[in-house]
């Protein structure tokens, strides 16, 4: 049975659906009374759907007594004149949730910073854990063909282990340039860092190989034939190994 006031575990387990109907029942009660929280998973469940809808091609939430479906339906609204750029979604999304669907959320800027959607991703799903895996794995040709299955024309998946880093998981990302993916990778002391991959968008920006720091994490982006790319990571030496390897896997 949970405790209330419910922890992210709980609210997790609620946007993936998987409270008993008893544990369902009781923080339904408790979120009718906490409309803020409320409101902070209506978003995160309609981020859910949609970076769920990049596989399934379904956004239809479930029914929920708390969840009025005409604030929803405006909220939906709303959403969509707010964000140039909707990456993660992050599910996420969640459910790019905690762990089932926050807002990988828009850039708003005249000339945007590149690939900012590649660190909302890793901040939501690698650092924060708010989106759940597609697909968790040890093994890295499993991670290999899931990533085939969806980008056939792709760069394969950069070879860290000489920095110490395997790829461990992936989820598939809704943006407004098309489908994007992520697959992470983890050492032994559990650091992470991402591979994000998405189409250029409909103005076709590609971009020539550069590298950034955004507060704690640092990314380096490139562009191959009709993809563009961005490995993020945790800022300092860390980042300049991944670096030195990522240069040498391609």
């Amino acid at each position: 049975m949970i405790n209330l006031p419910p922890n992210d575990h709980d609210f997790n387990a609620w946007l993936d659906d998987r409270l008993p109907p008893t544990d369902r029942q009781r923080l339904d009660a408790w979120l009718g009374q906490n409309p803020d929280q409320a409101r902070r998973l209506r978003a995160q469940l309609h981020d859910a759907q949609q970076l769920r809808a990049a596989m399934s091609g379904a956004l239809t939430p479930p029914p929920n007594p708390v969840l009025d479906p005409t604030a929803i339906r405006q909220q939906l609204h709303q959403r969509r004149r707010q964000s140039l750029a909707r990456a993660a979604g992050l599910a996420v999304a969640v459910a790019l949730g905690s762990l089932g669907g926050w807002q990988l959320r828009g850039w708003q800027s005249v000339t945007p910073a590149p690939m900012g959607d590649a660190l909302q991703a890793y901040r939501l799903f690698a650092q924060q854990g708010m989106l759940p895996a597609d697909l968790q794995v040890a093994d890295r040709g499993t991670l290999q063909g899931w990533l085939d299955r969806w980008f056939s024309a792709a760069q394969r998946l950069p070879d860290l282990r000489q920095a110490g880093f395997e790829p461990v998981a992936a989820r598939l990302l809704s943006t407004e340039q098309g489908a994007a993916a992520m697959v992470v990778y983890q050492n032994a002391d559990g650091q992470k860092v991402s591979f994000y991959i998405r189409p250029p968008g409909p103005n076709h920006k590609m971009l020539p190989p550069g590298s950034r720091q955004d507060g704690e994490l640092q990314a380096a982006y490139w562009s191959g034939p009709g993809f563009n790319y961005a490995v993020v990571s945790p800022a300092g030496p860390m980042a300049q190994t991944v670096l030195n390897q990522l240069h040498s896997s391609f």
